[in-house]
């Protein structure tokens, strides 16, 4: 598809829990539009993305609400929202049980932005550096109101 790389799997429902509890109601549309225009508390993805562009796009991670227990890129989750919906790309498969196709793609394909499941990937490590760097630094900065 014209230069474009697999870069991200995620799937939605997730698998019902084992101990006959509800089964989560999110379908496919709602996870796709909450990784467009969300938050980063909500969406790893988001957080990835907004991780490793925060340098370029002039963006950080931030603790916000009256706890200050929720991370954000605060008034840059639309500065995200921006990039992603001009270089950002979606593909779909429907399947009625997609957490059985989760784990032989993350094991069989290399997506460098995938952390679960993905400990043998080449960018695992560097990722979750990155990650934890932002997180700290977050952590050391006062909390933002919203």
């Amino acid at each position: 598809m014209d230069g474009m790389v697999l870069l991200y799997v995620g799937i939605s429902p997730k698998r019902p829990p084992a101990n006959g509890d509800s089964a989560s109601k999110q379908t496919l549309r709602s996870r796709v539009r909450y990784h467009h225009r969300g938050n980063a508390y909500g969406s790893t993805l988001r957080l990835t993305l907004g991780v490793l562009l925060a340098d370029e796009l002039g963006i950080g991670l931030r603790r916000v609400g009256s706890t200050g227990s929720r991370l954000t890129f605060s008034d840059g989750e639309a500065v995200l929202n921006d990039w992603m919906a001009a270089h950002a790309r979606v593909c779909w498969v429907e399947d009625p049980q997609p957490w059985l196709l989760e784990t032989p793609l993350i094991e069989g394909v290399d997506l460098p932005l995938n952390l679960a499941q993905n400990a043998h990937g080449n960018f695992h490590a560097e990722l979750s550096q990155a990650r934890a760097r932002q997180r700290e630094l977050a952590r050391s900065l006062p909390v933002l109101p919203r």
